[in-house]
């Protein structure tokens, strides 16, 4: 058997153990990158650190550090008042206006985990407070990030258009950019009607009403004055986009650098927050994605890819491309996999049978849709910011849904643009 083989199997044990005996998949995923990296693939110690995901500990960290610090000062409370009043106190708009600022925020340049960084913890408060499911939420904020993901002057949009660029691929940038919107606003409203948002109130409603699970309300009063604390934590807020919009710095370490801050002038709150960071999901996500690092080092993935490529018929090989992206993208950058599964179409494409537009916009929504997933960046950023539920069962959730998203999507993608040759 060869190596790449067993190391497949081995996820599908860790899969299958976290399933049935309830350990942390992220403790199994290190255990499974120790055994496979060392006895294996025979990579030193410091080679398989090299696969543990330090940026996306850090967003992790950050983020929900700095907003379970803007949730115990009360600064999350006033800014969905504050939104309950900007619709009107339509809640069922609320959804809406997340896939949208999300939407925008990627389609003018931020990077999609930025983006969601930014907006889900806002988002899955607000869905907290009104009862709204937070599937729902989490996955109107990554739809609509990935829906303006590909605008031409994104960042996703701009690398897969290099990616064409260079490999002297024919390229159409408006059909890229409108593929992966008009999927992700199609796969919203099934999720919105499917998640219950038909049942939102659409009518105005008080901003301290009771909630749609019964729940009572703080005092409107109560959420409606600016402390200092709370001024002071909208301005963090507003320093973070700003630096990551407009300087393109780091979500996660900003986020810390702010908290911080913060916590220096209110110390009580500050320590309130540390113990609000998510740290079994810290350990889940690193974990799982240090593993899928040795896969990649071992060359699982490409032996992966290069073996559909040799498949003898195009159409099929397409079909199985983007689900090899969908599959390993659900665990690690769509980007990177993009660019990896790009070239390994470059082949068949040559030969004119398969349409380079819609092969290339097909791979770009398979292995983005499925972002979703507890184990992307932000699946990871939903999971880790969603206060007041339970996280197991919201892991299940979204683990779930992640894989209807890999299973349903690309064979859908598939025959709306690259059967009919598009390109």
């Amino acid at each position: 058997m060869s190596d790449e083989l067993i190391s497949i199997l081995v996820l599908v044990v860790v899969f299958v153990i976290a399933t049935t005996r309830s350990i942390n998949m992220g403790a199994l995923s290190f255990a499974a990158a120790f055994g496979v990296g060392e006895l294996v693939a025979d990579f030193s110690a410091d080679h398989i650190f090299a696969g543990f995901p330090g940026d996306l500990f850090v967003v992790l960290v950050g983020v929900t550090y700095l907003f379970a610090l803007a949730r115990a000062n009360g600064t999350t409370d006033w800014l969905v008042h504050a939104s309950i009043r900007m619709v009107g106190g339509r809640v069922a708009l609320i959804p809406w206006v997340m896939f949208a600022i999300s939407g925008v925020l990627t389609a003018i340049g931020a990077v999609s985990p930025a983006a969601v960084a930014i907006v889900a913890p806002l988002a899955l408060s607000f869905a907290a407070r009104y009862g709204i499911s937070p599937l729902l939420m989490g996955a109107m904020v990554v739809h609509g990030a990935q829906g303006g993901g590909f605008s031409p002057i994104s960042i996703y949009g701009s690398i897969v258009n290099g990616i064409v660029d260079r490999e002297k691929l024919p390229g159409n940038e408006v059909t890229l950019f409108l593929a992966s919107l008009v999927v992700n606003l199609i796969i919203a409203a099934v999720v919105f009607v499917v998640c219950g948002g038909l049942k939102l109130p659409r009518t105005a409603v008080a901003a301290g009403e009771e909630r749609a699970d019964g729940a009572g309300e703080a005092p409107a009063d109560a959420e409606g004055r600016l402390t200092p604390a709370r001024i002071a934590t909208l301005g963090a807020l507003v320093v973070l986009v700003i630096a990551v919009l407009a300087f393109d710095l780091d979500a996660g370490l900003t986020s810390i650098t702010l908290a911080v801050a913060l916590s220096v002038f209110w110390p009580d709150h500050g320590k309130k927050a540390v113990n609000e960071v998510t740290w079994p999901t810290v350990l889940l996500i690193c974990g799982v994605l240090t593993y899928v690092g040795v896969l990649d080092e071992m060359g699982t993935i490409d032996y992966a890819g290069k073996a559909v490529s040799d498949i003898g018929i195009p159409l099929l090989a397409a079909l199985l491309l983007c689900y090899i992206g969908a599959i390993v993208s659900a665990f690690a950058s769509s980007v990177g996999i993009m660019g990896a599964l790009i070239p390994l179409a470059v082949p068949f494409l040559a030969q004119g049978d398969i349409g380079a537009v819609g092969m290339i916009a097909a791979l770009a929504v398979s292995a983005t849709v499925v972002d979703v997933s507890p184990f992307s960046t932000n699946g990871a950023l939903v999971l880790a910011n969603a206060p007041d539920v339970d996280r197991d069962r919201f892991f299940r959730q979204l683990m779930v849904y992640g894989g209807i998203m890999v299973v349903a999507v690309p064979p859908v993608v598939w025959l709306a643009l690259v059967v009919p040759g598009l390109g």
